[in-house]
């Protein structure tokens, strides 16, 4: 791309001595939820009343304590929203409903018809501020900017009478604020409390100075830097709130919005999911599980974030993108075989250990338990995949514990098949192909009929001997066999020198119950290693623990 005069570097504000920097986010801010209003007036098909009254339900379940429901003077759904969300007694005590409009005096009397009987109500105002809104929508000055917002106060506080009984605050923000002039954004901002007056006479009627970074045009510490500017130079500060409203114009509205709260702001205005217009809104629920992991209560409850995403999806026809932090289908999945065997082995540590000792798994910023996600999903597998990946997928999902000595040679089967296929391998998938590669064998060895029996031997011997008898099938012909042993494993290795098939030893044995009560079955690993030296694993299971083991010998007998 060539580059011209169409654009240039966002100018930086002139904060001397800052100290954000040297900040850390320790609690949670205020949270207000904007889903009803920038998130829905963002989708393709905005939400009906119904869906809207079934989100503001699930918003309250999270643990907003302010939300803002729409814009009652918009329109007559809007409105009818907001009087349903009151005569249905949906809004509990401790909520506060945000309702936005601009600073004009028809919608501002509309707002308030909106508010009948509503106990505690937060009125938010706007009006831009920008060059570019002053310029080509409004065509006015600053101080007819500013009169603006003036003029809108004092409608507001007009209207107060109409809403007897109803706990009301203000909001005021400068749209564009990101880029606004920061001084003349200080200078609105004042004149609108200035206006106000003695309408916030307490802590609890704080006027709340929302700062919204309407179209995100800077790099976060620049955000960070008007934020912290905007604060020192406020005058009254300890007694507005300072708000932020980030959107994600440059992917990086989580990052200028813990900025922000670095730089001094007390309180955060964003969507699930980081739904709104254009590239979205901030995601609470990003900074809200950012602030968990590092040990900061968010005071939102995302414990089960399936259940949100399902409702989320459901009601706003929003996709989850499957790499979004947190909530995203795959980001707690690893198809890398380093990243697995790494999971894999942290994974299996934290079973001796306290549920709640520090979480130190690697890949895995925290435990998928704690947002309601299950382990079976950490690990997938593709053609990427290593040695450790179809094992922990068979261990976890079906009980075959197969060493540790075996994993390459399941990773290689899996991979393969993977590769061929060219596409992830589904658990079940994995099963069936493990299964045919070891299981259900039956060429060029397959045993047809066996049986054995124990031989009474001297009292006090130390070992138990066998004999074992069996009609098997080599290559498609039949050979009787038998001999003795200390087991029928044993009995059946050596009278498996009768046939043509490779001599071998056995080099390694594993043995393991698989499923409970009557359908317990034992499963039995087995290296052999043959005369010329190769050594290949088979899998046995059976009802009965001795012919398990025979099983796992046919099985690696069969191996190719």
């Amino acid at each position: 791309m060539q580059i011209n005069g169409k654009y240039r570097p966002f100018e930086s504000v002139p904060l001397k001595n800052r100290t954000w920097p040297d900040n850390s986010i320790t609690k949670a801010p205020i949270w207000c939820s904007v889903d009803l209003r920038d998130g829905n007036q963002a989708l393709i098909n905005p939400m009906t009343v119904e869906q809207k009254l079934e989100f503001f339900d699930l918003l309250v379940k999270i643990g907003f304590k302010e939300i803002e429901v729409g814009f009652p003077s918009a329109s007559d759904t809007e409105f009818a929203f907001m009087r349903r969300l009151i005569e249905e007694n949906h809004v509990p005590e401790d909520v506060t409903l945000q309702v936005l409009c601009q600073a004009r005096e028809h919608l501002i009397k509309r707002t308030f018809e909106s508010l009948k009987g509503c106990k505690k109500a937060i009125f938010h105002m706007y009006n831009s501020t920008s060059p570019a809104q002053r310029k080509y929508t409004f065509n006015k000055t600053k101080e007819e900017i500013k009169q603006i917002a003036i003029d809108g106060i004092a409608c507001v506080k007009s209207c107060l009478s109409m809403s007897e009984g109803t706990d009301v605050r203000l909001e005021y923000s400068p749209e564009s604020f990101s880029t606004t002039e920061v001084d003349y954004a200080i200078e609105v901002c004042e004149a609108v409390v200035k206006a106000w007056g003695d309408a916030a006479c307490d802590d609890q009627h704080k006027v709340i100075l929302n700062l919204p970074t309407t179209v995100e045009c800077a790099m976060p510490n620049q955000f960070a830097d008007q934020i912290e500017y905007f604060c020192k130079n406020f005058p009254g500060r300890e007694n507005v709130i300072i708000s932020l409203h980030n959107h994600n114009d440059r992917g990086e509205g989580v990052a200028q919005c813990e900025l922000g709260l670095l730089a001094g702001a007390d309180r955060v205005e964003g969507c699930l999911f980081g739904n709104g217009e254009r590239t979205g809104n901030l995601d609470i629920v990003n900074v809200g599980m950012n602030m968990y992991t590092q040990g900061i209560d968010p005071e939102l409850d995302f414990s089960n974030m399936p259940m949100l995403t399902e409702a989320y999806t459901r009601l706003t026809g929003m996709e989850i993108h499957p790499r979004t932090p947190y909530s995203g289908e795959l980001v707690f999945t690893a198809f890398s075989g380093s990243h697995q065997d790494a999971i894999r082995k942290g994974m299996a540590a934290r079973v001796t250990m306290d549920e709640n000792a520090y979480w130190d798994v690697p890949y895995l910023t925290f435990d998928p338990h704690d947002i309601g996600r299950q382990y079976e999903g950490i690990i997938r597998i593709n053609s990427q995949s290593g040695k450790g990946g179809a094992a922990y997928i068979l261990e976890q999902d079906f009980g075959i514990c197969a060493p540790k000595s075996m994993h390459p040679a399941i990773g290689a089967v899996i991979q393969k098949q993977a590769d061929k296929l060219q596409r992830e391998l589904q658990p079940n998938e994995i099963y069936e192909f493990f299964a045919e590669k070891w299981l259900n064998t039956k060429a060029p060895l397959n045993v047809l009929e066996i049986s054995e029996r124990h031989i009474e031997g001297e009292r006090g011997a130390e070992t138990e001997q066998v004999a074992a008898m069996a009609t098997v099938e080599w290559e498609g012909k039949q050979y009787a066999i038998a001999a003795n042993g200390n087991g029928p494993l044993d009995a059946f290795v050596t009278a498996m020198k009768q046939t043509p098939a490779p001599k071998f030893n056995i080099t390694s044995f594993h043995e393991h119950s698989i499923g409970k009560g009557s359908d317990t079955k034992a499963i039995a690993y087995v290296q052999i290693t043959k005369e010329n030296g190769d050594q290949v694993w088979g899998v046995g299971k059976s009802s009965n623990v001795g012919r398990a083991g025979i099983a796992a010998v046919v099985s690696a007998l069969n191996f190719n």
